[in-house]
């Protein structure tokens, strides 16, 4: 199955670039890290928002990725795709930073490269123009504030991450850790300020909606008392709502009096709602919409020859019972 769907990806990237429609030199091209995955589609609106400016001119934002984050070679290929058949600029999400590193190396591209939403390793760094998207570090250190403001003596916790090689989870991750510990750089909590992670934890769970749910169900099922909080570095269980209100059905009465706590990252449609419903204590939301907009404008005035910042950060939005009907009123 993954073998076929690389393959329909790469025919079906040149087949779009081949067409009358989109010119290659005038194609922008916004990789993300699949296209299951709501959060992107939001990177997309923003992708279009810019085409009403950039088609103007000529341009084209031009947006596409594998089916699935968890096909992170189906991501490579199409990068690949896209070199070969020319584009004017292009911005990735990497799913598997050292594995886009390599075939931009590989390939040495002559067009302007950046990163969007998710960021190539410090070692990279250079194989790419700039950076467009989240402080993911400081995501996690708000996540970390967060739950320290809510369980002040600290507990036993489980962080919940995407794809093991994917930067921006790593790096909000080490945010958390940081802030929690009061330390740079720690590995995994083992008691630093009162703060432990659980032994069978972080979960990784490739940014699957239904595998996070799962994994999260067997982790409270394994731990019914030994448990006081999860950090989800990623939102992918709020994605499934279904799914993630049977998680926490059994801890619903925990959690309105404080004694449990989960805190969140990304602020969609249904992350807002189980907020409002009080099945999650906090979010903090990234842009999306903003970074595939921006992504989009900054690849334009690359392949202009005009310069930009190296990092271009686009905000954070912080969301609790308090404020959740005004927090993204910015």
């Amino acid at each position: 199955m993954k073998k076929t769907w690389m393959y329909l990806a790469a025919i079906g990237t040149l087949a779009v670039l081949a067409s009358s429609a989109v010119a290659a030199d005038k194609t922008l091209a916004l990789v993300v890290k699949g296209l299951d995955n709501p959060y992107f589609d939001l990177m997309h609106q923003g992708c279009e928002r810019a085409n009403k400016e950039l088609n103007k001119q000529g341009y084209t934002c031009y947006y596409t990725g594998p089916a699935t984050a968890a096909d992170e070679s189906a991501e490579v290929q199409i990068i690949d795709d896209l070199l070969t058949k020319g584009v004017a600029a292009m911005a990735i999400s990497p799913s598997n930073a050292p594995a886009v590193a390599e075939v931009l190396r590989r390939r040495a591209a002559k067009i302007p490269v950046i990163t969007a939403d998710a960021d190539l390793l410090p070692k990279d760094a250079s194989l790419r123009k700039t950076y467009v998207g989240t402080d993911n570090y400081e995501l996690g250190v708000k996540l970390g504030q967060q739950l320290k403001l809510l369980l002040p003596k600290g507990g036993n916790i489980c962080l919940v991450m995407g794809n093991p090689a994917a930067e921006n989870i790593n790096q909000r991750a080490q945010g958390t850790r940081d802030v929690l510990s009061g330390k740079k750089g720690i590995a995994k909590l083992d008691g630093e300020n009162g703060w432990h992670e659980l032994n069978a934890c972080p979960l990784y769970v490739n940014d699957d909606a239904a595998k996070a749910n799962q994994m999260m169900q067997d982790t409270l099922t394994a731990n019914p008392t030994g448990l006081d909080a999860f950090v989800l570095e990623g939102g992918w269980p709020l994605f499934a709502p279904e799914a993630y209100s049977q998680v926490v059905a059994p801890i619903m009465d925990k959690i309105q009096s404080g004694k449990f706590v989960i805190v969140s990252a990304d602020t969609l449609g249904p992350e807002l709602q189980a907020l409002k419903d009080h099945k999650v204590n906090v979010l903090v939301g990234q842009r999306p919409e903003e970074m595939g907009y921006r992504a989009a404008m900054v690849m334009r005035d690359l392949a202009e020859g005009k310069s930009v910042p190296p990092v271009i950060h686009t905000g954070l939005d912080t969301c609790t019972w308090k404020n959740a009907d005004t927090c993204l009123k910015h």
